[in-house]
């Protein structure tokens, strides 16, 4: 089958800004967005962006793009990119804020490939491991599923969107306190699975499980984090047994190697992957 289109998607850490009142970055920016432009990608997300850092070096190093960034009261914001050969639709979604102000709205862009629609929609969903963090990535989730349901019903979608939601979801798990009724990692991960599953959608199986890591002096093991998940109808092209090549520090063979891949990037590995035409 013939590609439609490709995509890589990646949590930059903020370039080590943590808010939007940083003017200079812990990290070189240009690096990053340079290792960034090299993926080549048809469709570019990037997670935790500050606009103000950005906007001079993306804009000069990948010149064949039009960009879009998500905007409001939250500190961690979604820029997408699209080369200019695509015809697109660039909507920001306010819903998938679960009602709270600070957390990241959802950035909708739509590509328009051989007058097929399809919906991509990025999401960078709460973090934390308690409850009220667990609560709103499982709401969050519920609005991604949902609006599979209204992208079908439109003509563009004529029953069977060629929808895709993705990002850094944050399956981490939940602790509560004194109980035994915790959910690991794994367990969030499993119940994602069967969860799209039950609305004919599929979690994309990648390369490398682990896309997060802090390095080998931090106390978190790596984390299976950022995900694809894609109507079931849709195909990939395959990277072995896979169609999520994963990028970054997992394909380092040392650990010395990876935490130099992270502290020049970012935490996260870069996603890439192919969308076959329908």
């Amino acid at each position: 089958m013939a590609k439609a289109f490709s995509v890589a998607s990646w949590n930059v850490e903020h370039f080590g800004a943590m808010n939007k009142s940083k003017t200079k970055p812990k990290k070189a920016v240009a690096p990053i967005i340079q290792y960034l432009a090299q993926q080549n990608a048809d469709v570019v997300a990037v997670y935790e962006v500050v606009g103000s850092i950005v906007y001079d070096t993306i804009v000069s190093v990948m010149p064949g793009y039009q960009f879009h960034i998500t905007e409001g009261p939250q500190t961690q914001e979604i820029l997408v990119g699209v080369k200019r050969t695509f015809s697109s639709f660039f909507t920001q979604r306010l819903d998938f804020k679960s009602g709270v102000s600070v957390l990241r709205p959802g950035a909708l862009l739509t590509v328009q490939v051989d007058g097929k629609a399809y919906p991509l929609l990025f999401l960078h969903l709460k973090s934390l491991t308690e409850p009220r963090g667990f609560g709103l990535r499982d709401d969050q989730t519920e609005r991604a599923l949902k609006l599979r349901n209204a992208l079908d019903a439109t003509p563009a979608g004529g029953g069977q969107a060629n929808y895709i939601f993705l990002g850094d979801l944050n399956t981490m798990g939940m602790n509560l306190t004194f109980s035994t009724k915790d959910v690991s990692a794994d367990e969030e991960v499993q119940r994602l699975q069967k969860r799209v599953r039950s609305r004919k959608m599929q979690v994309l199986a990648k390369s490398y499980s682990e896309t997060f890591w802090p390095g080998s002096k931090s106390s978190y093991a790596p984390g299976n984090l950022d995900h694809v998940v894609a109507a079931d109808h849709l195909q990939f092209k395959a990277f072995g047994s896979a169609h999520i090549d994963i990028r970054g520090w997992p394909q380092e063979t040392t650990p010395e190697k990876r935490d130099a891949w992270t502290r020049k990037y970012s935490d996260h590995a870069l996603l890439y992957f192919e969308v076959q035409k329908v």
